[in-house]
């Protein structure tokens, strides 16, 4: 018996761009894994002033993480030279046609500009911060990772939640925000009965919303996330290739009054 083996997925190559003055060295093994879940980082690089005492942290982990520094002095008080280096060499990188995507590790509201130009070119835009990040950088991202959840903390054994330090978590269920976008994404992704397939519905939340992410929930999925919440029905259906299935979700349909 033959068998007949599916082509290869081209990987996306991405571009790991790092502020050094606004990321934290602890989080840098569980970023790139979290980088290697949408692409190769084919360039790592990582801009600050080396001469200073604060990026100490830093220098531990560059070369066990193939990063390359990026020397830049601070010229002027209240000016930040490393900020307008990342951004220059991120066009030079855009223009040279060779990547996928971007991954900006930062904080901070000065890169809002730049995760719109890549955008406006067509190339994905992945954005890294603290939850302190302004929303206008977030919103201009494709997609947005707080760095909280890639602290390094033991991990739990069962589906729900993803680490013991659960401080850093929302409580899905008073996040009135978020419980309305669930429900109008299901609306938006359903058929004539009602139903939504959840991969649809995860799609719908992420273009109208780059920051979500069921692990600042404390969930490791999205299904974990709503079978949680307990205001959806759950239908598990067959694949057509009949290799997986699809679950689709709809809102509980409420009962009669007797």
């Amino acid at each position: 018996m033959e068998y007949q083996s599916h082509p290869i997925e081209r990987q996306k190559k991405l571009a790991v761009l790092i502020d050094a003055d606004n990321a934290q060295a602890s989080i840098i093994k569980n970023l790139l894994d979290e980088v290697a879940k949408y692409g190769v980082a084919s360039v790592k690089r990582i801009y600050g002033n080396w001469t200073t005492s604060q990026l100490l942290p830093w220098k531990d982990v560059l070369l066990s993480n193939s990063i390359i520094p990026i020397q830049q002095f601070s010229y002027t008080t209240r000016k930040n030279a490393t900020d307008s280096a990342l951004i220059i060499d991120a066009m030079d990188l855009l223009h040279a046609g060779n990547l996928d995507g971007f991954c900006l590790v930062s904080s901070d509201s000065d890169f809002t500009r730049l995760a719109s130009r890549i955008r406006e070119s067509g190339l994905m835009v992945y954005g890294f911060g603290e939850k302190k990040t302004p929303k206008a950088f977030v919103d201009a991202c494709d997609k947005f990772i707080y760095t909280e959840i890639l602290r390094p903390t033991e991990s739990v054994e069962t589906a729900i939640p993803v680490y013991q330090d659960t401080s850093v978590f929302k409580d899905v269920k008073k996040d009135q925000g978020f419980l309305k976008l669930l429900k109008n994404s299901v609306e938006d992704s359903s058929d004539e009965d009602g139903w939504a397939e959840l991969g649809l519905v995860g799609q719908n939340i992420q273009k109208k919303s780059p920051e979500f992410d069921s692990r600042n929930y404390g969930f490791r999925k999205l299904f974990d996330l709503i079978r949680s919440l307990d205001l959806f029905e759950i239908d598990e259906r067959q694949s057509r290739d009949e290799v997986g299935k699809i679950l689709y979700i709809r809102g509980r349909l409420k009962k009669p009054r007797k």
